[in-house]
């Protein structure tokens, strides 16, 4: 089966790796940036091209000879790149975080016959995966909270932190407003808002944030109380605040000098060189999530616990094993009939068939990537 992936970056480069270690897949990468294709040139069964997919037609024509598409572009230009692949035609699975709504697609994609997944890295992804899985054992749903971070494991001054995306993508975060449900209400509120602590082994205490990461649960969930919030190392929170607030993220021109620049565009300039993640820095991922309902007469509680570092023997940071692993597992299992649904799916749809988390989950272990499952009845 001949694949490509379209996007060559910190993610895209080990989701290329993983395919192509499996006989049954013929792996291409695409990407505009000949530095990032040029790390993956060396690598076996890799094929490289190099591609604008900004360019009109040039995302339809390149895919066109492919049999399945996996997109790993940034946000910005993830939903026009996942429309251009549905009209090719191909089935896809995206995990680009792009800010427009999937379900824009989902017509569009039921009418061109094709399988398109979007959503499906970690989180949104895996998350998602979960508690489509937990809900569709419960009678009625309660509550649904999810905490997610990707770390370095060496905290450095100024912002304790490093990025495995680009970015602008990392600072989408930060201001796309966060929306969730509360007492069956839909509610938005400023990302960065109602910060808390949580504690986690192996870690310590991180600060916790809102986050617009619920995405299509907020949709498809039917439970009263659902949020989504990100992790830092305490005094993240502050700092990225104060930026905002200063205009530093604002995506409106100004005038410098006589020159027209968007802020956005230079403080994601110099913030790349201080959050950039080199190959060799170490990276953690930690996730969880509580899914309360009814089921058999009886209250529960499931949790579901990740807490995942640096493989140094591939040298492949968490963040992109933990995203780029689901994708590609994902992908396998369409690719082998066991998901076949046709049309737009997001990732909780994969939940509510056990046979494909089952799945998932046992490729992600054999990977290293172990969730750990925790289920109690609650005292009423």
């Amino acid at each position: 089966m001949k694949i490509i992936i379209l996007g060559a970056g910190l993610v895209g480069g080990p989701m290329a790796v993983d395919l192509a270690a499996d006989p049954f897949f013929n792996v291409s990468v695409a990407d505009i940036n000949p530095e990032s294709l040029k790390r993956l040139e060396k690598k076996q069964r890799v094929t490289t091209v190099q591609e604008d997919f900004s360019r009109p037609g040039a995302v339809k024509d390149l895919v066109a000879e492919f049999d399945f598409v996996l997109s790993a572009v940034p946000g910005f230009m993830g939903f026009q790149v996942l429309k251009a692949v549905i009209e090719a035609k191909k089935n896809v699975v995206d995990i680009a975080f792009f800010p427009e709504d999937p379900f824009e697609l989902e017509e569009f994609a039921a009418k061109k016959g094709v399988t398109a997944i979007v959503d499906c890295g970690v989180a949104p992804g895996m998350s998602n995966i979960l508690t489509g899985l937990v809900c569709h054992r419960l009678e009625e749903i309660y509550s649904v909270m999810i905490f997610v971070g990707g770390l370095p494991e060496i905290r450095e001054w100024p912002y304790d932190y490093k990025a495995v995306f680009s970015p602008a993508d990392v600072i989408e975060e930060y201001v796309r407003p966060a929306r969730y449900v509360e007492n069956g209400v839909p509610v938005v509120r400023p990302a960065l808002s109602d910060p808390e602590f949580l504690y986690v082994p192996g870690i310590g205490t991180l600060e916790a944030f809102n986050t617009d990461g619920l995405r299509t649960l907020a949709r498809t969930i039917p439970a009263p109380n659902m949020k989504e919030k990100t992790l830092r190392y305490p005094g993240h929170i502050e700092k990225m605040a104060v930026l905002r607030e200063s205009g530093f993220f604002s995506q409106d021109e100004v005038d410098v000098n006589g020159v027209r620049i968007r802020p956005l565009d230079v403080t994601s300039k110099l913030l790349f060189s201080k959050w950039k993640l080199h190959e060799n820095d170490r990276d953690i991922t930690v996730m969880k999530i509580i899914v309360e309902g009814h089921a058999a007469g009886d209250r529960w509680r499931t949790t579901y616990d990740l807490f995942d570092r640096y493989d140094p023997s591939s040298r492949t940071h968490s963040m992109a094993r933990t995203t780029g692993y689901t994708a590609t597992m994902v992908l396998r299992m369409v690719a082998q009939g066991l998901y076949d649904r046709k049309g737009l799916s997001v990732p909780e749809y994969i939940g509510a068939r056990p046979e494909c988390v089952a799945f998932l989950l046992d490729g992600l272990k054999k990977r290293g990537i172990v969730y750990q499952e925790t289920v109690k009845r609650i005292e009423e």
